[in-house]
């Protein structure tokens, strides 16, 4: 699946952890992916780490799969502010079995399938959250789906229905369409009567794209996207998804027809290799998009920025949206393409993956080695 795998350490590291709570007997050790520093792939490691039991209002999870997601590549390089300071688990969402409960817990049972969301801390075997940042997994999903589903499809809902108010025979530029959030995106837009997709990725992707239901898949390498789009559609689009930041903000705003709407929720634009490029980060905050709200006024068009990193207290907006998520799975309408899951072990391979954009769906970890069937599963 990798050129070279990241060798097996002869005995893990002891990982800093909180301690276990008065009374709660020494657990037995597991294993956590840890960020031991900031800078190359080499920083995040397996290490040993011993926890407690679940406190009040927690439950205690058995991990079986994890989302590598692009803030993770970003937080490596000491470029997410959401992240605690080294040494730390990363790890924003997984999924897995409810193994034991903390006082005061009555909506979840042990055994439960649960999907589960946080700031971090998740890339581990074993967690212990507040039941409210768990969500139950819908009958037939399987656990690397739903360690897919929580961070890209509530990221995609939210900018296209939420802030883009998407609705029938509009349009919608996707940037990284075959990236995880790009990927869900695009099965939602299918969720909305005649919605054109333009959808920009490597040429090497547009076979899969046009299966999926991009009308126009475009190469951001070799092609100008705006003047694609332009081609295509002379007054532009209706919603510009933009995880890019700098000059492509620029450029996204200038593509909406009026009443359009740029939806901001990343800066990918600052990742351009293993470790952090200060000319990368001064090109990109040079380029900034700025405008004030007197230009907006004359343009009628709308500009919105989106964070999920900043929705951990809002459990009743982010639950709701959860749900509806859960309902379009079981209705068939939205399913988590895997692109390749790695064990704990190869985590420095599974960073790469996504790094190099090389994936055309969503990169899973495990903290176990997959099945050979599993590799070859069919999304």
């Amino acid at each position: 699946m990798s050129a070279e795998p990241a060798p097996a350490a002869a005995a893990p590291e002891q990982a800093p952890g909180p301690e276990p709570p008065a009374g709660g007997g020494e657990a037995a050790e597991h294993r956590a992916l840890v960020l031991t520093g900031f800078g190359g792939y080499e920083k995040v490691k397996v290490q040993a780490r011993r926890g407690g039991g679940p406190r009040p209002g927690e439950v205690s999870v058995l991990v079986r799969a994890c989302g590598l997601n692009f803030a993770d590549l970003m937080a490596r390089q000491g470029l997410y502010d959401r992240l605690p300071p080294p040494p730390v688990c990363p790890g924003m969402e997984c999924a897995g079995t409810v193994r034991a409960l903390g006082d005061g817990v009555r909506d979840r049972q042990v055994g439960d399938k649960v999907m589960v969301l946080a700031r971090s801390g998740l890339w581990q075997e074993v967690v212990n959250v507040p039941a409210s940042q768990t969500f139950l997994m819908p009958e037939g999903m399987s656990f690397e789906e739903a360690a897919a589903l929580l961070v890209n499809y509530i990221t995609a809902y939210m900018i296209l229905f939420d802030f883009g108010n998407l609705r029938p025979n509009q349009s919608v530029l996707i940037h990284m369409a075959a990236g995880g959030v790009g990927t869900a995106a695009i099965q939602l837009c299918k969720t909305v009567e005649n919605v054109t997709i333009f959808g920009t990725a490597s040429a090497s992707k547009h076979d899969s794209l046009k299966e999926s239901g991009v009308a126009h898949p475009i190469d951001y390498r070799t092609m100008d996207y705006a003047e694609e789009v332009r081609k295509i559609s002379p007054k532009g689009v209706d919603i510009v998804l933009d995880p890019l930041g700098g000059s492509d903000t620029s450029k996204g705003f200038n593509l909406l027809k009026p009443m359009g709407k740029l939806i901001t929720y990343g800066v990918a634009n600052l990742l351009t290799g293993q470790k952090k490029n200060l000319m990368a980060m001064a090109k990109t905050w040079w380029n900034q998009f700025s405008i004030n709200a007197l230009q907006l006024l004359h343009h009628n068009k709308a500009v919105c920025g989106y964070h999920l990193g900043y929705m951990d207290e809002e459990f009743e907006l982010v639950g709701g949206v959860v749900a509806k998520l859960v309902n379009l799975y079981s209705q068939g309408k939205i399913k988590p393409k895997i692109d390749s899951v790695w064990p704990f072990d190869q985590v420095a391979d599974a960073m790469r993956q996504m790094q190099e954009k090389k994936n055309v769906g969503k990169v899973i970890l495990v903290p176990e080695a997959p099945k050979e069937e599993s590799k070859k599963e069919e999304n």
